[in-house]
């Protein structure tokens, strides 16, 4: 890479940094280029995306950002991956790092909030948005069945009761 290259990544970088909210850091030493490939699709498949950077490019990057407290884990050979849905990309990368024992999840910072390898496991344990909107949307619905539900028993006991009547009546006059 020539400077003008390495200026226009470090630029890319830093306006990455500025529109998203997670960013992951791994340890990618030993992987084959089929590996590289999968978690590149994974990570793809998942909304996510991963980048191999050189240290000095990505904490130049990283620079006045509010990620700056990820820059000591930028140390040997790492990548960075990074998404809009912070559930998404730490999923991903813990679950490929269980798969393959040369990727390793180093560490990330959510918004300000610096977090550790443990951190990230954490919040890959958290359900996905995807799965919180489906939750948030059952439980609104929810309600609206519990009261139609609540308005059709009146209806049915007393067609139970006239039932039973009616059967009681039948057993009497045979």
């Amino acid at each position: 890479m020539d400077r003008t290259e390495k200026r226009e990544f470090v630029a890319s970088l830093a306006t990455v940094f500025a529109e998203t909210s997670f960013v992951l850091v791994a340890q990618n030493k030993g992987l084959t280029v089929a590996d590289v490939s999968e978690l590149r699709r994974r990570m793809r498949a998942a909304g996510a995306t991963y980048k191999v950077a050189k240290n000095r490019l990505a904490t130049l990057a990283l620079e006045g950002t509010r990620f700056d407290g990820v820059k000591p884990l930028l140390k040997g050979p790492t990548a960075l991956a990074w998404s809009t849905d912070p559930v998404a990309v730490a999923k991903t990368a813990v679950e490929f790092a269980k798969t393959n024992d040369k990727f390793v999840v180093l560490g990330g910072a959510l918004g300000t909030q610096t977090l550790d390898a443990s951190g990230v496991k954490a919040l890959a344990e958290l359900p996905s948005l995807e799965t919180l909107r489906a939750q948030l949307l059952g439980l609104i619905q929810t309600p609206a069945t519990r009261i139609a539900g609540i308005l059709q028993a009146p209806g049915g006991q007393v067609a139970r009761v006239l039932a039973a009547y009616a059967k009681k009546d039948e057993a009497q006059a045979a």
